[in-house]
């Protein structure tokens, strides 16, 4: 499509001295006999539009404009191409058996080269995503957004850029406090990360109903503070949090490395609070304010609303620990382009710090990207809370995922491709059994298909004699048409920061193979090395598409 639109583009500038004028042009309705003489692969209605500037009867531009197409497209690859008027002046175009055939050519042997995009080429990008807290267990949401920032990050890279991924996480502040004032009431030495989040969850109950308790763990967080930012390693507090810290992120990273993700860089907030106050300080009164003890930044002016960046007790908030993040990556990365992907429940807060350092960093603020995501939700939609414990632990997924399969690798993609196939933005539902189906839209359907893709080339026989004019079967042509929609895909895919249309595609590609499978033989044909072609392609494409979503490809199935 993009090919003809360009054409036309000429066209219209060559007979009607409008350069650039833009065009419209859309895959043809499909017709119910796609043998037909007259079967229309794409369609625009260009004339009719030209028409109202022109003041001119639109089938009488559409005509000039199919004369002046022809003419164009008998020199260069469209050679062949049928176009005929319909209606009241649209232009439809047929494209022609060769066309597609040097189309699988070039998929085939040129395939990097015909999919790539350079929309990144020479950007430095900051994906943050992941984001667990130390002293918390990792729980389903963390497993989504690992895997949806991971999908980002690889399309990102596939348009050119240089991709660092980062995990910024809070060792410092309230939960922190809540959960070793328990430990230290309970005098826990030798502890596991299941034991620290018992006592985050018993520690957040004292923190909202016992006075007593509240100011016990007040106190613990100011001290959490002093150790953190002074490496303190003398108190039996200070030696409690050093190895909760150590077996968080030794727990982060076992779990990371088995879902294939890999950070460059951990940002633990203690390493960023301190410049984040210092930032915020700099910019009082101009920005931020004082109010009650505390230090504000008063949203109202800009139709958000109020935060706090620096409590009462002169300790940095989230919302300055993020002034400082964001100052520490520009500095670390001098990106380009920062992408932060988040839950959807701190929109507002993120609002809120931006606008605030957009009053004194506004070139900052520019480059940020801010994705949220919903909440991953299990059959019955019951919302999940680390605070109240109930909630879906990643390994558990994981591991269940994997009884049911009995295989690794078909568990992750199943995993990722039920949490990929959904826009970001809305909750979703994760069924783990039709996660693992072989049928219907699901990454074990997307792995069988490019498996079996992998067993017809395994037994073709590569002759290399010569045969007649290889034409194409009706199935054929949907196959090739899907094959060349790919590189668009990708484009808006990029664009949108969106896995889900290359899953989307995935899904409608495999159906294709599919029909063309059913219909038409490759193994013993007189036409099996063109066809073995087609299946190559379509590997091709899985191989990529699947490798942009993480999914890799198992040997049998």
């Amino acid at each position: 499509m993009q090919e003809i639109r360009e054409l036309l583009i000429s066209c219209i500038e060559k007979l009607f001295e409008l350069a650039d004028y833009p065009v419209e042009v859309s895959e043809a309705p499909e017709l119910n006999d796609i043998d037909s003489e007259q079967r229309a692969d794409v369609a625009t209605n260009v004339a009719m539009r030209l028409a109202g500037e022109l003041h001119r009867n639109p089938r009488e531009i559409a005509e000039a404009v199919k004369d002046e197409f022809l003419r164009l497209a008998d020199e260069g690859k469209l050679r062949g191409v049928k176009v005929w008027v319909a209606g009241p002046g649209f232009i439809n175009f047929m494209l022609s058996n060769e066309y597609f055939v040097e189309g699988i050519g070039q998929f085939r042997d040129r395939f990097n080269e015909n999919i790539s995009c350079g929309e990144y080429n020479n950007k430095v990008v900051v994906t943050e995503f992941s984001d667990p807290n130390p002293f918390k267990v990792l729980h389903i949401g963390h497993l989504y957004t690992s895997m949806v920032g991971e999908s980002i990050s690889r399309l990102l890279e596939y348009a050119g850029a240089k991709v660092y991924r980062t995990n910024f996480g809070g060792d410092v502040g309230l939960h922190v406090g809540k959960t070793l004032y328990v430990m230290m009431k309970k005098g826990l030495k030798d502890f596991t990360i299941e034991d620290i989040a018992k006592c985050y969850v018993e520690g957040t109950r004292a923190y909202e109903e016992d006075e007593a308790a509240r100011r016990g763990i007040v106190d613990t967080n100011k001290a959490v503070y002093e150790i953190a930012e002074n490496d303190l390693h003398d108190s039996a507090l200070a030696e409690a949090y050093w190895k909760g810290r150590a077996l968080s992120y030794d727990y982060f990273n076992d779990f990371y490395k088995r879902i294939g993700v890999k950070f460059d860089k951990y940002y633990p907030e203690s390493t960023v609070a301190k410049r984040g106050l210092t930032v915020v300080k700099e910019n009082i009164p101009n920005v931020y304010q004082l109010s009650d003890g505390a230090i504000v930044f008063k949203g109202e002016d800009y139709n958000l609303h109020t935060r706090v960046f620096i409590n009462k007790e002169g300790l940095p908030t989230y919302e300055a620990k993020d002034v400082g993040l964001l100052f520490t990556k520009n500095e670390d990365y001098k990106f380009d382009e920062s992408v932060v992907i988040t839950g959807n429940d701190i929109t507002d807060y993120m609002k809120v710090v931006l606008k605030s350092v957009e009053q004194y960093a506004p070139e900052l603020v520019e480059k940020t990207t801010h994705i949220t995501h919903g909440n991953v939700r299990l059959p019955g939609n019951e919302k999940m809370s680390s605070r109240k414990g109930n909630f879906v632990k990643a390994i558990d997924v994981l591991d269940s995922v994997q009884e049911m399969t009995d295989n690794e690798m078909i568990a992750l993609g199943a995993i990722r491709y039920a949490f990929l196939k959904y826009k970001i933005g809305n909750n979703i539902v994760f069924d783990a059994k039709e996660s693992v189906s072989l049928t219907g839209n699901s990454g074990p359907y997307l792995q069988y298909s490019a498996v079996r893709a992998k067993k017809i080339l395994a037994g073709v026989k590569k002759s290399g004699e010569e045969v007649r004019e290889f034409q194409l079967e009706p199935e054929e042509i949907k196959l090739n048409k899907k094959f060349m929609q790919y590189k668009g895909v990708l484009s808006d895919a990029v664009k949108e920061k969106a896995p889900h249309l290359v899953c989307n595609y995935l899904f409608e590609l495999a159906q294709e193979f599919s029909r063309f499978y059913e219909n038409c033989r490759v193994m013993g044909d007189e036409f099996e090395n063109e066809r073995a072609g087609e299946v190559k392609v379509f590997l091709n494409i899985m191989e990529h598409g699947l490798g942009i979503l993480g999914i890799e490809i198992p040997d049998e199935m």
